[in-house]
């Protein structure tokens, strides 16, 4: 098996996985949440309940609390790869005279990133107090399925305005909660949603730029080459056919550095790509991610009391306001006094 089928094989299988886990996300007792919870129970007999202990208070320090360990590595890996995009990319495109607005495009969308990610995670997401919370609960309508009215948050003991929920990793109730993203190590709420859009956005389209202007590299040292009329000379000098799969070891071979960081960059592109479409759906649609999720799973949810056992629950989204109104309430959330205007 040759090199280009191993590393097709490779790709398919993290593009699958990554479709199969973005399918099977928020869907209660799925095949796959079934054959984790499985998978685990046969390890449980196996593995030692002192390593089963370490594992489960690393795995709750990194996702159940406050943490910069995933800040740091978002960091890092912007570090790696603009540190072998400049080291190597920019200047072989500089001496092959690419033009200097495509060279630092990449350096404009990571300013811009950086600016929304510095906002984003110092931001205020929304916090509701026992000072703010009689306001926050005039701002929303309770839909009477998602949301219902005097319900009192036990930790925080405050009533809980609607859309809101009690992030369990800040410790407190978040106006409109999203979700807590480890990456910004903040939660997304009513405040900061707008910069964390923005942070997506420019997040992809700083990757897209470095695997455009990457891939424009690659293939020009090919047409340099003289791979387009059939052939190539490796560094021997020896001549051989310009066969795909010679191709991809041609270039893995002279700059592999550079391949590696495509491949890594063009992922991260499909997978960024893939989560902004989904984020801008919400917004186009005055959703959360907690709200999505909650009306994925709410088949299988008993009925509420004030709801005849013979009539199933409907939900249904009533804050939706048309496309241009939803986007603008991501950047300018609504206050108490904007809505009695309404």
């Amino acid at each position: 098996m040759d090199f280009l089928t191993l590393f097709l094989i490779y790709l398919c299988f993290v593009l699958a996985v990554t479709a199969l886990l973005c399918l099977c996300w928020g869907r209660r007792e799925s095949f796959l949440t079934r054959s984790v919870n499985r998978a685990s129970q046969v390890l449980s007999l196996v593995i030692p309940t002192q390593l089963q202990r370490v594992t489960h208070r690393a795995l709750h320090r990194l996702f159940h609390t406050r943490s910069c360990l995933f800040v740091v590595l978002h960091v890092a890996l912007q570090a790696a790869v603009f540190g072998e995009y400049t080291w190597e990319v920019f200047v072989y495109c500089w001496e092959l005279q690419f033009h200097v607005l495509l060279l630092l495009l990449p350096y404009v969308l990571l300013a811009g990133n950086v600016g929304c990610f510095l906002l984003c995670s110092r931001a205020n997401p929304g916090t509701v107090t026992k000072s703010n919370a009689a306001s926050l609960v005039k701002v929303y309508a309770y839909d009477g399925v998602l949301f219902q009215r005097g319900l009192v948050c036990p930790t925080c003991t405050v009533e809980k305005p609607a859309r809101s929920k009690h992030c369990s990793v800040c410790r407190t109730c978040v106006h409109r909660f999203d979700h807590h993203c480890v990456w910004v190590n903040n939660c997304i709420g009513a405040s900061n949603a707008g910069l964390f859009l923005l942070y997506l956005l420019s997040l992809t389209a700083t990757a897209g730029a470095v695997a455009t202007v990457t891939a424009a590299f690659l293939i020009h040292v090919l047409l340099l080459s003289n791979v387009m009329h059939g052939s190539y000379l490796d560094a021997q000098g020896q001549e051989h056919a310009a066969e795909i799969p010679l191709l991809v070891q041609h270039l893995f071979l002279t700059f592999p550095r550079i391949v590696f960081m495509l491949g890594f960059v063009i992922l991260l592109t499909l997978i960024l790509g893939g989560y902004c479409s989904f984020s801008l759906y919400l917004a186009l649609t005055n959703q959360t991610t907690n709200e999505w999720c909650k009306s994925r799973r709410f088949g299988g949810s008993p009925h509420l009391p004030s709801q005849p056992p013979d009539r199933p629950l409907v939900y249904k989204n009533i804050y939706s306001k048309g496309i241009w109104r939803n986007l603008k309430e991501i950047f300018n959330p609504p206050t108490v006094l904007e809505r009695k205007k309404k």
